[in-house]
């Protein structure tokens, strides 16, 4: 019993006809009345009776019933592994580090997902030496992060610059500043992220190379959450101006001064040619490829916020 002569049988039955099912099926009628037999003979009974009028028996109309729901999966089976193999379905493990995971990529995803529903996506968020140690174990297809120096095992390429802002209680000294050097820091408690974070570490660089680490330092368990101790007065901090929408409720921005170049690449991270993209992965890389190099490339900003 195979599923074409299911279909068939189906067709048949539809029809009410052998006649029109062969053409249909674009079939002669008499390959539509050998699968019937052979259908017939793997069951081991009629299922049409000879004869006019055109008439099902009854083991053929249960036949008919139970067999319905296995064409109609069949079918849906069919489609899916189409799309699979158009890249319109599948399952995509995708990895980013923040501000990326929060600002950047839920409208891009969002974009992607209305024109290929039947993909799924699944987000992970962490630095990106843990997303280049699973994109390497192969338990991820590729990431958003920044460079992780992960060796000639994976590629990188860089997308994006995401530039940095100053982030300052609206009652703050600096707010009178109009654009802030390494040297404006000193004398300020520093709110930052933690130190497995890359923006922290490329902060801690700078402001050294400049010799104007501030002393008084607060560690801050993410962007979000700095943000809003910015808001209550505990300090300042240098946040990714990706990251700065919501502005909180009484604090102010303040864009860096010539003397103080801090930005960061991000880019996609995946595997080697010696591991492909699944298909469904392949059109994502493609699109974040293709709307990540038209986000803007510099903050060109800033915008003061309350007060």
């Amino acid at each position: 019993m195979d599923l074409k002569s299911i279909k068939t049988f189906h067709l048949i039955a539809k029809h009410e006809s052998f006649i029109r099912a062969a053409e249909e099926l674009n079939y002669s009628p008499s390959a539509v009345t050998m699968q019937i037999r052979k259908l017939e003979a793997d069951l081991g009974m009629p299922l049409i009776e000879r004869g006019k009028p055109f008439r099902l028996t009854e083991a053929g109309r249960l036949f008919r019933e139970h067999s319905l729901p296995l064409i109609r999966h069949m079918e849906q089976l069919q489609a899916v592994m189409a799309d699979w193999g158009a890249g319109e379905a599948g399952h995509v493990r995708l990895g980013a580090t923040e501000p990326a995971a929060s600002h950047r990529l839920p409208e891009l995803l969002a974009i992607f997902l209305q024109r290929h529903p039947n993909i799924r996506i699944s987000v992970d968020i962490a630095d990106p030496w843990t997303l280049a140690g699973r994109v390497l174990k192969g338990e991820m297809d590729l990431a958003l992060c920044t460079s992780p120096d992960a060796g000639d095992e994976l590629c990188y390429e860089p997308m994006l610059k995401e530039s940095f802002a100053v982030l300052l209680p609206e009652d703050h000294p600096l707010v009178r500043t109009k654009a802030i050097d390494a040297r404006d820091f000193r004398g300020h408690r520093l709110l930052v992220t933690p130190a497995a974070c890359p923006y922290r570490r490329k902060l801690e660089m700078t402001l050294k190379d400049a010799g104007n680490m501030p002393e008084d330092v607060m560690e801050i368990g993410s962007v979000e959450a700095l943000k809003h101790y910015v808001a209550s007065g505990l300090g300042i901090a240098l946040v990714p101006e990706a990251a700065l929408e919501p502005l909180p409720r009484g604090t102010v921005v303040r864009p860096l001064g010539e003397g103080l170049s801090l930005d960061m690449r991000i880019g996609l991270l995946y595997p080697k040619a010696g591991s492909p993209f699944t298909r469904a992965a392949a059109r994502l890389y493609r699109f974040l490829k293709e709307r990540l190099h038209q986000e803007p490339q510099d903050g060109g900003f800033v915008r003061a916020g309350a007060g």
